[in-house]
């Protein structure tokens, strides 16, 4: 699995940072940003959910 995001289409929502706090970050203008873009175990699955629940789509997930 690898974890990417697009920026410039990020709106800031947190989504990502809260359901997987150990793969998202957000950094001082709200964007998100990646901490583990390989991630293992549960956090793999949460990344997934992540990617689900993302409202602007920026979150990709590649299995």
């Amino acid at each position: 699995m690898r974890v990417t995001v697009v920026r410039e289409v990020c709106v800031g929502a947190g989504m990502c940072a809260l359901t997987a706090p150990e793969v998202f970050d957000q950094d001082d203008e709200g964007l998100v940003t990646v901490l583990d873009a390989e991630p293992g175990g549960e956090a793999r699955t949460l990344a997934r959910e992540a990617g689900v629940l993302c409202p602007s789509g920026a979150v990709r997930v590649v299995e």
